[in-house]
């Protein structure tokens, strides 16, 4: 029975703001170490069969469901990394996790197969890998018995901000290396006096959001459970469709459906059965430097620091200061006399914030939000499927734009009704179609793109072209675009 990997990436991980934003959240950020944490979720199962030759799974690429938004960031983190996905399933709206796992259930047993599903978040940090792999072993043997295994992480400290699990009696079963039990239940997040009890105890786990589990037997679940979201779900699954690397879901099925947690959804209901009908839900406790990286105050907890509790990232200077997060990656940050703070430098925001009031960086995105600030969305830099942009400079009737386009790759041939545009090449090698005409440019060279003209940029050479774009005119927004062929296949809505 192979192991089929589902890594859940629709979060938009607001409180790491303003790193993280909605267009390109924490997942695709490189936070923990050189790879980004959505590279970080798909290598953490390299050597699996290796270290555990006797459980040996077979693990097969994973299903990734995501945002449909974020499709090209899902694409291009796989192909830095040399692999594919199984399969990327796009979500027209975030619906919660039961119905992305109900979707990946779909995706996995269409081939007439039924295998073990390991559902991870995309935006977790796990320092011991080799102790987690040898918990998904051991969760694989219990799935193959045909229970519902979640993995509970062994508490380091009263936590406030996490919800636990209640373990009950031991639960074995031939082959296990450690220790697993009856799930007794889910709690809510707790106060400080009850998380202290709760850690005295030593009977509660926080929860992971993590599960190991048989396809077929998912579906099951949420047909018992939850048939609306079970209908809907697989209504949008039937009317999908192939879009290059991406299955795109039937939006008007899949916005019907609800949205519901796995753990509201199947696994409340199903800790709460004492009569034995429906397979028993069990926990794998598991101590292997895990996070959520859900705060800034996470991010410090996790990372490396200075003989003075310092953590410090890109071009930062501290003197008597202690147990500080400075990152800086666009400007030198200084930092004198001062504990317990955070400080985030990006090209277009500045956060300061204490350790203690790292949850409230969401009153900052919510105003954000409110005021429709694109500091909410967008870094300076926009990522595209062909390459990215940045805005360098603006004024009235005019912007300037930093254009990357990777080699082979090409803006969609396209109109403005308001503004004109000047390209002027940097490095690298341009073709231009503007109306009847199409030719190249390069280094030092420059044209012009009158307004209402079709036009289209195109890099046919082997390095990055790189060049600055001028526009002007009455109206500079992204959203004045008249698109005619696109190779992403990308609505009329997606600018660039």
């Amino acid at each position: 029975m192979p192991l089929q990997p589902v890594i859940l990436s629709g979060g938009s991980g607001t409180r790491l703001w303003p790193l993280s934003r909605e267009a390109y959240p924490k997942q695709f950020l490189a936070l923990t170490s050189e790879h980004t944490m959505l590279q970080e979720t798909v290598r953490r199962l390299d050597g699996l069969d290796e270290e555990h030759p006797r459980q040996a799974v077979g693990q097969i690429d994973p299903i990734v469901v995501c945002n449909e938004a974020h499709r090209f960031l899902v694409a291009e983190q796989f192909r830095v990394m040399g692999r594919r996905p199984a399969e990327i399933i796009l979500e027209p709206k975030g619906r919660n996790t039961a119905p992305a796992l109900t979707l990946a259930a779909l995706s996995a047993i269409r081939g007439g197969s039924d295998p073990i599903l390991l559902v991870m978040p995309a935006d977790h940090t796990i320092r011991n890998e080799v102790g987690f792999r040898a918990a998904v072993a051991d969760a694989c043997v219990i799935a193959r018995e045909g229970a519902v295994v979640t993995f509970g992480i062994v508490p380091s400290k009263p936590e406030t901000g996490y919800g636990y699990i209640r373990q009950g009696p031991a639960y074995g079963v031939e082959g296990l290396a450690g220790s697993a039990y009856l799930l007794n239940g889910f709690v809510e997040k707790p106060d400080v006096a009850t998380a202290e009890d709760y850690l005295e105890s030593g009977q509660y786990l926080w929860n992971s959001g993590i599960f190991v589990l048989r396809a077929s037997l998912w579906l099951g679940l949420i047909e018992r459970f939850r048939p609306d979201i079970a209908q809907a779900v697989a209504s949008a699954f039937e009317a999908a469709t192939h879009d290059g690397d991406f299955l795109r879901l039937d939006a008007e099925h899949f916005g019907a459906c609800p949205s519901d947690s796995i753990d509201y959804a199947v696994m409340e209901p199903l800790a709460r059965d004492t009569g034995g009908a429906n397979p028993p839900a069990v926990v794998v406790p598991l101590d292997v430097g895990w996070s959520d990286v859900g705060a800034w105050s996470a991010l410090w907890e996790v990372r490396d620091q200075d003989a003075a509790g310092n953590v410090l990232d890109g071009d930062a200077f501290v003197h008597d200061a202690r147990n500080n997060l400075l990152i800086a990656h666009h400007r030198m940050l200084a930092a004198v006399g001062v504990e317990d703070l955070i400080v985030v430098e990006t090209p277009d925001a500045v956060l300061v914030v204490s350790k203690a009031h790292a949850q409230d960086v969401k009153a900052v995105t919510q105003f954000l939000q409110h005021e429709q600030r694109n500091e909410y969305r967008h870094h300076q830099r926009v990522h595209r499927p062909w390459g990215s942009y940045e805005a360098i400079g603006q004024g009235p009737r005019y912007q300037v734009k930093r254009l990357i386009v990777k080699p082979g790759e090409s803006l969609s041939l396209q109109m403005h009704h308001h503004r004109a545009e000047h390209w002027i090449v940097v490095s690298g090698t341009a073709r231009v179609t503007c109306d009847e005409k199409a030719f190249l440019l390069t280094e030092n060279q420059s044209t012009y793109i009158p307004v209402g003209s079709s036009h289209r940029l195109e890099n046919p050479g082997t390095i990055m072209l790189e060049l600055i774009e001028v526009q002007s005119g009455g109206y500079l927004g992204e959203d004045d675009i008249v698109r005619f062929e696109d190779r992403y296949n990308r609505g009329a809505k997606e600018t660039h």
